[in-house]
């Protein structure tokens, strides 16, 4: 069976969007599984206290560049030009823009990182106000040895869009795995050493298999950087790129503003809210990479290449049953997460010095994430739909609006909810968002298929509403019969309660009809098992 599902997805993954997304909602969610391994040693071992506030501060300042200069930005630019040299055969050209980007982004980040080491002092100042001293020292100890990490990022990074425009998932997809394994091999190797200076160590040997894993998936599929032969600023594609990143990095600003907003205004609360805000953020985020995240980056090269053709009705088509793919999966596992979350994280986090009010804590901040997932979740397609149209401000305007909701609804209720108050805006900043690039998305695209979109979602709803009451019902039952204090009554609650609520769900969208039903059935049931399929090629590319 291994081998069928192998081969189904090697097979596909070039011409399929479905394929594509369960390459890298696979490795996806390997990742993020790694990640929780990783949050629960460091949980175990530090608790919801000053060490792990540290980190997660420290962190904050080198993701921040690397944010605000290449994730989102490089990718939402580089990969709608790159793929529409390569569409139109334009292939040295391409090769030339490629080699211009990488040397101007990682020469660029070389520059801020050590910029960022020289001022770490007062930058991090700005960034926890609220920490003491003896805190903020460590905290920017740990930030300079954190700096050499986006410059080994951002050459992954611009190797990773190549991959991405030539739809080349698998090894793309590992890389993530890699630098979560560093991370751990910090926490658990370098840490009892080395003390928090072994963690920081252990992002920085993350970074390095990150880009590790793209230089051998680069060389093997025989795509070479080469050296360019005049300044990268030359180059008129490389100042295009450039010119569409703008906006981007604009709106991936917005994104860090909303996380350095969390990073300051929880470092003035008790010690661990910085820590719990990122355990639970770090839980809702396995929905964001089994679902959005994959979709998201399966749908890109193809909607962009649609646009760059003039085939509007395909790029209408892939868009619309993308987003409406996005929804099925997405909604209901936010419910159940949110009706699990006591169990979800008692399973991951409930170790050592991780105490039950800070698995309290955990659990309350998660509920009200969750109830934001589904916007979180159709967020990176929704954006990609303009990158793919070379609309990059679109959605920066939007993101920095609900920016400015989020920011507002902190200030004002921070003094009377604390921690509470930061989940509570986020969640609601989320929504505005996705609501609002749904709607100008869908007065920029003509004959958008609008009717399939709410008729979908309707059925979701309805679906996710029986599923939220029988998978509540099921918990509780489940819980005056196995105790919360044992491991094993958690886990037989979780599992058994959260694979029924996946069974009513699927019973009833199976009941509905729905297309996404029909496409689990034959996408993947049919073909692992070895039954025939019939599909013209334009299904093959929607779905």
């Amino acid at each position: 069976m291994i081998t069928k599902i192998t081969k189904f997805v090697t097979q596909s993954s070039r011409q399929s969007i479905a394929a594509g997304a369960l390459i890298v909602a696979f490795f996806g969610i390997l990742s993020r599984i790694l990640g929780l391994i990783r949050d629960r040693i460091l949980a175990s071992h530090y608790g919801a206290g000053d060490e792990l506030d540290i980190y997660y501060a420290a962190f904050r300042l080198p993701d921040l560049i690397f944010e605000l200069l290449v994730v989102g930005a490089l990718g939402a630019a580089f990969i709608p030009i790159f793929t529409k040299l390569i569409t139109k055969k334009n292939t040295a050209r391409a090769w030339k823009a490629v080699s211009g980007v990488f040397f101007m982004i990682v020469g660029t980040m070389l520059i801020l990182s050590i910029v960022g080491v020289i001022f770490a002092p007062f930058l991090m100042h700005i960034i926890v106000p609220g920490f003491p001293a003896e805190k903020m020292s460590e905290t920017v100890q740990l930030a300079r040895i954190m700096f050499l990490s986006p410059i080994f990022l951002s050459a992954s990074a611009v190797l990773g869009g190549v991959l991405v425009s030539f739809r080349r998932f698998i090894l793309y997809s590992m890389a993530p795995l890699f630098y979560n394994i560093g991370i751990i091999i910090g926490a658990t190797i370098f840490a009892p050493r080395m003390g928090l200076v072994g963690l920081a160590g252990g992002v920085v040997l993350g970074a390095f298999l990150h880009l590790i894993v793209h230089i051998i998936a680069v060389n093997k599929a025989k795509l070479k950087v080469i050296m360019p032969n005049e300044l990268p600023y030359k180059n008129k594609d490389v100042r295009h790129i450039m010119l569409l990143m703008v906006p981007r990095m604009f709106s991936s600003a917005s994104n860090q503003i909303s996380l350095l907003l969390i990073t300051f205004f929880a470092s003035m609360l008790a010690a661990g809210s910085l820590t719990v805000f990122s355990f639970a953020i770090n839980i809702q985020g396995v929905v964001l990479g089994l679902i959005g995240i994959p979709f998201a980056v399966a749908a890109f090269p193809v909607l962009s290449s649609k646009f760059a053709g003039g085939d509007t009705k395909a790029f209408i088509g892939v868009l619309s049953q993308t987003l409406r793919r996005i929804l099925y999966y997405a909604v209901p596992l936010s419910i159940i997460f949110f009706v699990m979350r006591e169990q979800i994280v008692r399973v991951v986090y409930g170790a050592g010095h991780f105490d039950i009010d800070d698995t309290v804590l955990t659990y309350q901040i998660l509920g009200i994430l969750c109830l934001s997932l589904f916007a979180q979740s159709v967020i990176p397609l929704l954006a990609r739909g303009f990158y793919a149209m070379q609309n990059t401000k679109t959605p920066f305007y939007v993101a920095l609006s609900a920016q400015a909701i989020n920011a507002f609804l902190i200030i004002i209720l921070i003094r009377s909810l604390g921690i509470y108050a930061i989940a509570i805006a986020f969640s609601v900043a989320a929504i505005f968002n996705a609501l609002l690039l749904f709607i100008i998305l869908h007065k920029h695209v003509e004959d958008y298929e609008y009717k399939d979109t709410l008729r979908t979602a309707t059925q979701i709803a309805i679906a996710t509403f029986v599923t939220f009451v029988v998978t509540y019902f099921m918990r509780n039952i489940l819980g005056t019969i196995l105790p919360l204090e044992f491991v094993w009554g958690v886990l037989v609650q979780l599992v058994v309660a959260g694979g029924v609520g996946v069974g009513v769900y699927l019973f009833v969208t199976a009941i509905f009809g729905m297309r996404e039903f029909e496409t689990i059935k034959k996408k993947i049931i049919i073909r692992i098992f070895g039954r025939p399929q019939v599909a013209n090629e334009e299904q093959n590319i929607i779905r």
